[in-house]
Order: C-alpha cells, then sequence, then structure tokens
C-alpha cells in the first residue's frame, strides 16, 4: 500500500521542498542507525514493575546484559528506567499509558509535549525504538478508550514527525486474543464485529505509516481456560499429534504458532495481508490457583525453553514461512503486587536478586553479583558511549533538516 502519512498532518506543513524532503528521506534511510535497526532480532522480554522488591533499572541493566536480551518493553515512560538504560545499547519500547490515551487524542500540542519529556529528552542515550499506544485496549470494556486509541496514536506519531524521530521510533499498540470472534483453526480467525470498525482505520493507519500488527498470545491462558480439551504437549512446544488446518492444508505441532497465524489470518481477511505480526507478551506461570492448570515451574521451565529455542530458529510460521517469528516474553520477574490470581504475579524468568528462576539457558546473576550490580553499570555505560555518540550525531542531522523545511 502506498505510504501517505502525510495526510494526517496540517496542510501547512506540505509546502517545503520536494528535494529537501527527498534529501531528509534518503539521509535517514541510508543511515547506519536505520540499518541496525533493521537488523532481525527475535528474543525480548516485557519488565514489568508492578511489585515492591525489584532491583533498581540499573542493576536490571546489568542482568540483562548479561543474560544477553537486547529487546526489552515496559509499560510506562519512567524516566528512572529511561535513563538507567542510557548507554546499554538495549533496544526498548515504552508505553504510553491507558489513562493518558484520551488526554492525548485531545490535541496535537499535548502529543508533543509528551513525545519530548519522555522520548525526546532520553535521546540519543536511551535506544527508544518504539512506542505502544496503550495495552490491549480493543475488546476490553471501556469504550472511551476504544474512540481515543486511534486520534493518540496519530497525535504522536504526529509528534515524532515533526521532531524527526519517525524513522526510528515506531508507533503501534498491543491486541489481546479478545480482539478475535474465534481463533481456530487458525484459517477462521476474524476480528469481532464489534471491534472491526475501529481495528480497521487503525490498522490502515499502521499500514501507511510501516507499523506491525501486536498480539499478545498466550497458550498458557487457553490452556488454563480448557485443559480437558487442549493437549498439553502442544500448549508447551512438546511432542504430540498437533493439528490439521483443511483449509489452508498446514499442520501446527505447537499452540504459539497457530496463534500467531490465526492473526496473520484474521489481518488477511481485513485486507492487510503485508503485515507483519509480532508477539508482545508470551510466557507460563510457574504457580497458580487450584483452578489453573498448568501453572507449574515444571510448565513455565518447558514453554519458556522451547519458546527461546523456537524464536532461535529465525524462521517463519505455517502460513508465513518468510515472515521471521518476534516475541517478548512475559515477563523478566515476578510483580508481586499485580491483582488478580494467583498466576498474575508468577510469569517471572528471573527472581529479585538477578539468580534465574528456573534454567532455560540464561546466565542470571548471583546473588553477589546482583548487588555490586551498580558498579558495574558505569562500565556498561562507557560500552554504549560510542553507539551513542553516532546516534547523536544523526538525530541532530534530522533535526537541522526538519528545522529547515518549517516542520
Amino acid at each position: 500500500m502506498e505510504c501517505t502519512f502525510f495526510a494526517y498532518l496540517p496542510s501547512s506543513h506540505m509546502s517545503s521542498s520536494f528535494f529537501l524532503c527527498l534529501l531528509l528521506i534518503v539521509s535517514v534511510i541510508c543511515s547506519p542507525v536505520s540499518a541496525s535497526h533493521s537488523v532481525t532480532w527475535t528474543y525480548g522480554v516485557n519488565y514489568g514493575r508492578i511489585a515492591n522488591n525489584l532491583p533498581a533499572p540499573e542493576s536490571v541493566v546489568t542482568l540483562l546484559k548479561a543474560a544477553k536480551i537486547n529487546h526489552i518493553r515496559i509499560y510506562d515512560a519512567d524516566h528512572g528506567v529511561l535513563q538507567a538504560f542510557k548507554g546499554s545499547g538495549i533496544e526498548i519500547i515504552i508505553c504510553l499509558p491507558n489513562e493518558l490515551l484520551t488526554e492525548m487524542s485531545m490535541g496535537e500540542d499535548r502529543a508533543m509535549n509528551w513525545v519530548k519529556e519522555n522520548v525526546q529528552a532520553f535521546l540519543p542515550g536511551t535506544r527508544i525504538r518504539g512506542i505502544a499506544i496503550g495495552n490491549e485496549i480493543l475488546g476490553g470494556t471501556t469504550m472511551q478508550l476504544w474512540e481515543a486509541l486511534l486520534p493518540a496514536a496519530k497525535n504522536i506519531y504526529i509528534a515524532l514527525y515533526r521532531l524527526g524521530l519517525h524513522r526510528t521510533i515506531e508507533v503501534s499498540s498491543p491486541h489481546s486474543e479478545a480482539v478475535f470472534a474465534n481463533s481456530f483453526p487458525p484459517s477462521a480467525c476474524i476480528f469481532r464485529p464489534d471491534v472491526a470498525p475501529f481495528m480497521k482505520p487503525l490498522l490502515e493507519f499502521f499500514s501507511q505509516i510501516g507499523s506491525p500488527f501486536y498480539i499478545n498470545a498466550y497458550p498458557f491462558l487457553a490452556y488454563k481456560n480448557d485443559p480437558q480439551h487442549i493437549d498439553i504437549n502442544y500448549a508447551l512446544f512438546k511432542d504430540n499429534r498437533g493439528i490439521y488446518d483443511a483449509k489452508t492444508k498446514l499442520h501446527y505441532d505447537n499452540m504459539f504458532e497457530a496463534q500467531v497465524d490465526a492473526a496473520y489470518a484474521a489481518l488477511d481477511k481485513a485486507g492487510f495481508s503485508k503485515m507483519e505480526v509480532i508477539v508482545s507478551e508470551t510466557g507460563w506461570a510457574s504457580r497458580g490457583d487450584p483452578d489453573e492448570a498448568g501453572a507449574t515451574v515444571k510448565n513455565a521451565k518447558t514453554y519458556n525453553k522451547n519458546l527461546r529455542k523456537r524464536l532461535a530458529k529465525k524462521k517463519g510460521t505455517p502460513f508465513r514461512p518468510h515472515m521471521v517469528v518476534r516475541a517478548y516474553v512475559f515477563a523478566l520477574f515476578n510483580e508481586n503486587s499485580k491483582p488478580g490470581p494467583t498466576s498474575e504475579r508468577n510469569f517471572g524468568l528471573f527472581k529479585p536478586d538477578g539468580s534465574i528462576a528456573y534454567d532455560i539457558g540464561f546466565t542470571g546473576l548471583e546473588p553477589s553479583a546482583a548487588a555490586a550490580s551498580l558498579l558495574s553499570f558505569k562500565d556498561i555505560a562507557a560500552q554504549g558511549w560510542l553507539r551513542s555518540s553516532y546516534l547523536f550525531v544523526s538525530t541532530a542531522s534530522v533535526v537541522v533538516l526538519l528545522q529547515c523545511l518549517g516542520l
């Protein structure tokens, strides 16, 4: 689809020199920063912080470096976290929280102020690579947020554009499985009739600006809700008979890939067959209430270990074999202050002291190393200085060009 995001900008911004606009586009596309961002990664982690026993963000940086995790998502734009990640080289997606959507939808000036304070102020040292506009809005219970989602996304994008940041910072919005009317077999998946009128214009906008579709896909939740009819081995990537999709004549030996392809099928039917699907959350709880089937340490270890192996292969799904699957695992730590069932507080890969919760191949920190992590943070910051310096030069060049263009 032709990129027409200029349609979302006021007409006064369209009178600039075509040659200078072309120069701006070419300079950003050809820069090493853009090239680095385009390199395919497959494994990221969600860094949630609804807890009262977590290590300081500086210590988290040390832990992530030790585990060689280079991509994370957070659920806000906390300045302490963003400052701690400065110079680390770790790419981060921040979030415009649900409670700010309505405000951001009301005017471009509010979005500009938010982007300046929570994004631009931390560049280039902190590698902010995306902004998630809310979390699991469509399919939720607050219709006011459904209506605010697209205007908020547009206003945030316009702010990024005017600041020259739209080429390196992606705008998207994660969705839950609740946006689908059905997802079995994968080829039958469609968007819910009440969601579709909101989803389609959102997808049109994301398609125009080159954003992917983010889905929170949890085989754990599917198994927990129907353990009598779902093979636990199918959910855990273990040997099983799998399922056969008669329409596509494709076989699935794990639920994770089936959930990803269900999202692709829904996008296909909505007219967005070229849009990439990225899994914004997936994981398995290590503890749960008596009625939460499958929530055990053994199953959590099995799922996360097999998922990591699967993602490391850098291959596609049965329905999209050439589209490499990428996913953010939920979560870095258990979050002991989260409301809801016991499982909600037990998705962590690591303990607060930096040691592993269970072995899936990561190198965690020993308790003694975790205590000293604030000291080693200085070394990490020094290692990222050269990368940060180049990004600063590139960003400054874009800003100067935009000023010349009057944007």
